[in-house]
């Protein structure tokens, strides 16, 4: 086996393998407020809070859903049953990337160790493993932030994932669609690219030398 095979690359988890598009799901979940692309755009930010403030606190694991739900309401003067309809939409609107599966399971075929890294609360993370056993059974191992209680980009979340992955830091390679966090596992000695789409993930994978052909 090859140098390049005894890598493991570790997945980010939405907008990576699950689609993520919170635009998409305000306008639908919101249409009166998210009526148009400047509207959603600030509704985004006004709910997700760049997936700081509170929204970071829940993917922590930090806050519980009643009491996030409880926050947007009072942030946004949206009507709790609008905001309790958000947070109950998230698990459901992440669904499978076929391109990103595709490439999953040539990695895998090919005997590529594969892990999951993910800023995720533990109730998204819980529908996530029931409703997509067939796609976790791909990986070894994962970890995701709201039952470890940190949150990507924070160092201490990547030296907790390493320890979990049993892999020393440079045989480690990380796929995440945000640029902090691809920056974070770079310091902490990974290996790491940012994901735009799996074939531009893959020919970079390769152009690197992280993957063998």
């Amino acid at each position: 086996m090859t140098a390049a095979r005894r890598l493991r690359i570790v997945f980010d988890l939405g907008a990576v393998v699950l689609r993520w598009q919170p635009a998409a799901l305000l306008q639908r979940l919101l249409p009166e407020q998210a009526h148009d692309a400047a509207s959603t755009a600030q509704w985004v930010d006004r709910v997700f809070q760049a997936y700081g403030g509170d929204w970071a606190e829940y993917d922590r694991g930090t806050v519980l859903a009643t009491e996030l739900v409880a926050r947007i309401a009072a942030r946004t003067g949206l009507a709790p049953a609008a905001a309790q309809a958000v947070v109950d939409a998230v698990p459901h609107e992440l669904q499978p990337i076929p391109e990103t599966v595709a490439l999953i399971h040539r990695l895998r075929a090919a005997g590529h160790t594969l892990h999951y890294l993910s800023n995720m609360p533990a109730p998204c993370a819980n529908v996530l493993e029931q409703r997509e056993a067939a796609l976790f059974a791909h990986f070894d191992s994962g970890v995701f932030s709201g039952r470890v209680h940190l949150i990507k980009p924070e160092p201490a979340i990547y030296t907790l994932a390493q320890q979990r992955f049993d892999a020393p830091a440079q045989e480690l390679v990380f796929l995440d669609d945000h640029e902090p966090n691809v920056v974070a596992a770079r310091a902490a000695g990974w290996k790491a690219l940012r994901f735009e789409y799996a074939q531009q993930a893959e020919a970079e994978l390769r152009a690197a030398g992280w993957l063998a052909g």
